[in-house]
């Protein structure tokens, strides 16, 4: 995983026009239900974060569009378990991580509209909690505020983290 961080960082930094799509791809598919399972893309985030400052990629453009990308995965995780339901517990990859569904269950139960804000930050709950909102039916409007807002304060947070990072590299490496 370190290695594809390093080489979309290494793409990014060579095609900064491109930054935004791939934050938008890397967030989309970081908080989709099956696919944050398999290829977890937090680390190329905070990667791609890390050049905003050093290369004079514009902030606000990534930003929004990991934001966007973020909300719509959980969007497409929610209606994925509102339309099917039980059935998704024995779908590949789920079917590998059986104690996944009852952990977001019971937080979404447990939380309830806080629970997709709450759950966006933690990762095996980032997969689960819209999936397992959609199972159990979340409002549908609550579920979308909470999404936007969390997905928008996710992704400054991942790219902060980022640019932050490489500042105090930067600063460091001046020091010494």
């Amino acid at each position: 995983m370190e290695q594809f961080a390093h080489a979309l960082a290494d793409f990014v930094r060579a095609h900064e026009a491109w930054a935004a799509p791939i934050v938008f791809l890397l967030a989309f598919g970081e908080s989709l239900a099956f696919i944050s399972l398999l290829i977890p893309a937090w680390g190329a985030l905070v990667a791609i974060g890390a050049l905003i400052g050093v290369s004079g990629i514009s902030f606000y453009p990534v930003w929004i569009a990991g934001g966007l990308g973020a909300a719509l995965g959980d969007w497409v995780s929610y209606w994925f378990g509102y339309r099917y339901k039980e059935h998704v517990a024995q779908m590949w990859p789920l079917s590998r991580y059986p104690e996944l569904l009852p952990r977001g269950e019971a937080f979404v139960r447990s939380w309830g509209v806080p629970s997709i804000f709450i759950g966006r930050f933690f990762g095996p709950l980032r997969a689960s909690v819209p999936l397992a909102a959609g199972i159990f039916e979340m409002p549908y409007w609550s579920f979308q505020a909470a999404n936007f807002v969390s997905a928008l304060v996710w992704s400054a947070a991942l790219l902060l983290f980022g640019d932050v990072i490489a500042k105090i590299m930067e600063w460091i490496w001046r020091v010494i």
